[in-house]
C-alpha cells in the first residue's frame, strides 16, 4: 500500500499531527487525528443513523479531526477522485 500524504494540520505542535493521506490504491482516505473523550465515543456509539447499528464495530475507531483541516480533506477527495489533481 503506497499512501500519498496530503496534508498535517496546520496548527500542529510539538505532540499533535493530525494526518490526511489517500490510499489510491484502496480507493480510501487515511485520518490520523486525536482520540475523542470517552464522552464523544460513547455519544457516537449511543447514536441511531438509519442502516447502522448501535456501537462501534470491531476494527472501527473515532477520530476527531479539526474543521480547520477542510481544504487537506478535500485535496484528498480530489487526489482519490481526479488522479493527477492536487
Amino acid at each position: 500500500m503506497a499512501l500519498r500524504f496530503i496534508g498535517i494540520d496546520p496548527n500542529t505542535g510539538d505532540g499533535e499531527s493530525p494526518t490526511v493521506w489517500a490510499d489510491p490504491e484502496a480507493q480510501e482516505l487515511v485520518f490520523q487525528g486525536w482520540r475523542p473523550s470517552p464522552e464523544l465515543e460513547a455519544q457516537c456509539a449511543a447514536t441511531e443513523v438509519p442502516g447502522h447499528a448501535k456501537g462501534i464495530p470491531e476494527g472501527e475507531g473515532v477520530v476527531r479531526i479539526p474543521a480547520r483541516m477542510i481544504s487537506i480533506i478535500r485535496e484528498a477527495c480530489d487526489a482519490l477522485e481526479r488522479p493527477g489533481v492536487g
